[in-house]
């Protein structure tokens, strides 16, 4: 096999997809380099050697309704990546769950073993969900050390591997050493207050949340720096995935007036690093700011029917990542109703404060952090080798 070029199929269809996928498909690099690599990712995936199939803004849907409408393309996109993925070697899926699984049990189907990096959300859904896993991917890659053990009576194999953030993130670096190159790199004053907005890296997100993101940071800075008595100056930031999501948020902020706001290019890292506090949507941006050790406050929103459907079908009590890591309320969460500019204002004041003053909650931060550390990438390109192995 020293001499013979292996083909992997993988799949992401968001952005916290595409960084798990470029690490994995970096650590199989490393190991062989008798390796091509198929299938649907972002500019992080292309750059580790992906021969994109479909473009990843294809599958970037969100919600329940927006994958009906989009239902024509989304088949189109199986359809050929089945196809293509017949004389794969193995199929790797990175989460984004529905669309994944359903391929996975397809070309599991053929003969292809099949992993699934990032395991669905079984603690907060119906376990039922356990057995159409199983019947999907050959193993499930975790990257949370609750998540394994809820397979346990299900013969699916479930490895914990860590999470990739955690080990890219030096936990050793004091968090105001990280601050100040984080505002050097962005061009922010060293001495201004900085609220760091995390509306989503999807438009549907930022629709649904850009708006109220922005009126909430105006009137949190108002309440912690009232006529500029604690901090010279306030801003703003933004991180922009795209060019849709800069547009569409840069017309967001043209009708806002008395508040300096900064859209930035690229990666939310240097923002969340650079923050005070950080107002984020739910999501892998929560696990972020906890190992940048930044404070925050999360919040989300959906269309009224896609909420009504999700109250009725998730079992967990938390949605941010920290508060379900923790097992109780570490981060206020603030959703749908709940989340209008005033509140999500207070909390951010109210935050903010006890971040400085909470010597515990800072330490819990970076407990979690010392767990989620431990050579994720590795450890799944090692699952997804002994798939390969065990075939030939």
């Amino acid at each position: 096999m020293a001499n013979t070029t292996l083909t992997i199929g993988v799949v992401a269809g968001e952005k916290s997809g595409d960084i798990l996928g470029s690490g994995l498909m970096n650590a199989l690099t490393r190991r062989t380099t008798n390796l091509r690599f198929i299938g649907v990712g972002g500019d992080q995936m292309i750059k580790e050697g992906l021969e994109p199939l479909a473009s990843i803004d294809d599958l970037s849907v969100n919600g329940f309704v927006e994958p009906l409408k989009r239902l024509p393309t989304l088949i189109r996109i199986i359809g050929r990546l089945y196809r293509c993925f017949k004389e794969a070697d193995v199929v790797v899926g990175i989460d984004f769950n529905v669309f994944n699984l359903l391929l996975e049990r397809l070309v599991k189907r053929r003969g292809v073993p099949t992993a699934h990096y990032v395991s669905p959300a079984v603690y907060a859904w119906r376990r039922s969900r356990i057995r159409k896993i199983g019947r999907s991917t050959d193993v499930v890659m975790a990257l949370f050390p609750f998540e394994p053990p809820l397979y346990r009576d299900s013969d699916i194999r479930a490895e914990f591997v860590g999470h990739p953030l955690a080990d890219e993130i030096d936990p050793n670096l004091d968090v105001g050493v990280r601050s100040a190159r984080a505002r050097v790199d962005l061009g922010l004053p060293a001495d201004a207050l900085v609220l760091g907005l995390l509306p989503g890296s999807r438009l549907s997100e930022v629709r649904f949340l850009g708006n109220v993101f922005v009126d909430a940071a105006a009137l949190a800075v108002d309440r912690i720096n009232p006529g500029g008595r604690y901090y010279p100056s306030a801003v703003v930031v933004i991180p922009c995935v795209s060019k849709k999501i800069r547009s569409l948020l840069r017309e967001i902020v043209s009708s806002k007036t008395g508040i300096d706001v900064r859209l930035i290019e690229g990666a939310s890292e240097n923002v969340i690093a650079a923050s005070d506090v950080v107002l984020t949507k739910a999501g892998t941006s929560t696990l972020e700011a906890l190992l940048l050790g930044r404070p925050m406050v999360v919040s989300y929103r959906l269309g009224g029917f896609s909420y009504w459907i999700a109250k009725r079908l998730i079992r967990s009590e938390f949605v941010a990542l920290p508060n379900i890591l923790a097992g109780y309320g570490m981060v206020p969460e603030l959703l749908q109703s709940d989340a209008t500019p005033d509140r999500l204002a207070n909390a951010l004041v109210k935050e903010i404060e006890r971040f400085k003053n909470d010597e515990d909650l800072r330490h819990a931060f970076r407990g979690i952090h010392r767990n989620l550390r431990c050579g994720a990438s590795e450890r799944a390109a090692e699952v997804v080798m002994s798939l390969v192995y065990k075939g030939k």
